[in-house]
């Protein structure tokens, strides 16, 4: 028998389903809630709201467990490609060999974006923010392919949008990497993989032949797949919401790479970087810093530590740690801004203060490490999230319309004035 939660409102008792998932997590159902009581729950920001049901990615922060389609992400990140971490997310399994390969056939396919494009590149102002480029270069795509915007297409044209946005993202993305160089584009080449080709074009020359170093690629291939989704979080959510009104995939995403573009959200990484640079003009004097930190007068903080889903340790933090110190060994980059990150990283993984409040380096502290150890401008990272998150946001999307979820309307409490008359303006 399904277990019930009562709810009683004056001399009322209502009956309210509970729903429980698959990995035990429970919900009390009120859908019917303001149809039967005419009331709403009120929960600023979403916290304690489950909006939908979904089988993709499964995060609990408290034990610091993040998996896909069930499958741990510390597998995932040690033995599987973004490109196959992307098919699982998108099509619900691990793909055999000639599935994986027919997808990057297809991928490689559609790499090419129409020459036009490049147009805009030529409107967009030296200093753009590169973010600014993302969103308006994505939605633009929904102009070059107008098949995109009917409501009723069938499976097998959503999936050729789906292949079309993957395989575009790659060089749209290493283009905007380009301009913030002043450099020429470099265009695709079919017989690279996924990560390989995005490298090549981003740091590949038409003056000389550039091979992209296998650890390069691999600690890419980490990077993209710890960020290709997280559940509900706040691009992913708008993702689903602005789908739920039958937007094309598209304007969706852009709408994702919107909300990622938020300094709270996707921007962690880039503060991260901006924090240590901070450091560094003061004297690098690591230990001042730290102390700043936990002193609670002080409004310091450090960037890339703690998470506010994570509540022991973020699972792809250890993951990435290996990565980064892979790629630092690798590159042997004399960087005093890299060097005062691996203090406090040291600093913080021994200090009581750190350990107790689980106050642990994240994602985003060694993410930022490895983009700026590779050469990235700052204002390229929140766009390699956007990179990596684009499989989860396409899954979003797709489970939203394959379970035809109604459009998404929240309620309020509305705090405003109570009935006025209106005012002539000569007598205001």
């Amino acid at each position: 028998m399904s277990e019930i939660i009562q709810l009683k409102i004056g001399d009322k008792t209502y009956d309210l389903p509970v729903i429980q998932g698959t990995e035990d997590e429970k919900a009390i159902d009120i859908s019917k809630l303001r149809d039967l009581t005419g009331y709403v729950t009120l929960d600023v920001g979403y916290k304690n709201t489950g909006a939908t049901k979904s089988a993709i990615t499964f995060l609990d922060g408290e034990a610091g467990i993040l998996k896909y389609r069930g499958y741990p992400i510390e597998q995932l990140a040690q033995k599987s490609t973004f490109l196959e971490v992307a098919y699982l997310l998108i099509y619900g399994a691990l793909p055999t060999k000639d599935q994986i390969q027919n997808f990057q056939k297809q991928i490689n396919n559609h790499t090419l974006v129409h020459e036009d494009l490049k147009k805009f590149f030529d409107g967009y102002p030296s200093n753009s923010h590169p973010m600014g480029q993302l969103t308006g270069l994505i939605s633009s795509l929904s102009a070059f392919y107008p098949e995109s915007l009917h409501s009723n297409q069938t499976p097998d044209e959503i999936n050729e949008t789906i292949i079309k946005l993957l395989a575009k993202m790659t060089t749209i993305v290493s283009w905007i990497y380009k301009k913030s160089l002043g450099h020429p584009v470099i265009y695709p080449q079919k017989r690279f993989d996924y990560v390989t080709n995005f490298l090549y074009m981003t740091f590949g020359q038409r003056t000389e032949e550039v091979t992209i170093d296998p650890v390069i690629v691999e600690a890419m291939n980490v990077l993209l797949i710890l960020h290709a989704d997280h559940e509900q979080n706040c691009s992913t959510s708008t993702v689903r919401i602005v789908g739920s009104s039958e937007a094309n995939l598209y304007s969706s995403v852009t709408a994702g790479i919107s909300a990622l573009w938020g300094p709270l959200h996707g921007g962690a990484n880039q503060a991260v970087i901006e924090m240590l640079e901070t450091i560094k003009a003061d004297g690098g004097d690591t230990d001042k810093w730290i102390n700043k930190a936990k002193d609670k007068n002080d409004p310091f903080r450090l960037m890339g530590f703690g998470h506010r889903v994570y509540k022991n340790f973020d699972p792809r933090a250890k993951i990435i740690k290996k990565a980064c110190d892979d790629i630092l060994e690798k590159l042997g980059i004399d960087d005093e801004v890299l060097d005062i990150a691996k203090k406090i990283e040291e600093i913080a993984l021994k200090d009581p203060y750190f350990i107790e409040r689980k106050l642990y380096p994240n994602v985003d502290f060694y993410s930022g490490i490895i983009y700026r150890a590779l050469g990235f401008p700052t204002e390229m990272f929140t766009v390699l999230f956007a990179l990596g998150r684009l499989p989860g946001w396409i899954a979003q999307w797709k489970e939203m319309r394959e379970n035809k979820e109604p459009i998404g309307r929240p309620r309020q409490i509305y705090i405003g004035e109570t009935d006025r008359d209106y005012v002539d303006i000569e007598n205001r």
